[in-house]
């Protein structure tokens, strides 16, 4: 079922390749359908290599992570969320301020919350919470 005509439209070219369906319509001659399936199934079979871009470097200081979500939490949450985030983010960046996001491992997050499990369990885990969604609003945004 390579080329056919439809009635009222033209030529086509429809084929499978490797349970791919490949099809093209509407072509005004047979030849210039056939011309064109003959194109599709040599680059298929030779693709073009493709060319990678470099990377640009996402990764960010941690002290602008937390500036950047604190620029966000004021302008889109309350006061008591902005003042009880400004709390907690400075001693997160007394610790980490000069580290990329990428330095900070699971590690460090984990004793930095058994240190403030030992002020009460309410606090480590608000702690964790602050922090889980600053990481997560740095890996959105980057």
């Amino acid at each position: 079922m390579s080329v056919y005509f439809v009635k009222g439209k033209g030529w086509r070219y429809d084929f499978t390749h490797k349970g791919t369906r490949q099809t093209e319509a509407w072509f005004a001659t047979k030849k210039d359908a056939q011309a064109s399936e003959a194109k599709r199934k040599e680059e298929i079979a030779n693709p073009a290599p493709q060319i990678r871009e470099p990377e640009t470097p996402t990764d960010i200081t941690f002290l602008e992570l937390v500036n950047r979500r604190l620029d966000h939490v004021k302008a889109y949450n309350s006061e008591e969320h902005y003042r009880c985030y400004t709390y907690l983010a400075r001693g997160w960046v007394k610790k980490w301020q000069l580290k990329t996001l990428s330095e900070i491992n699971q590690q460090m997050v984990e004793q930095h919350l058994a240190q403030r499990r030992r002020i009460s369990a309410f606090t480590a885990n608000k702690d964790l919470r602050y922090l889980r969604a600053t990481i997560n609003y740095g890996i959105r945004k980057s």
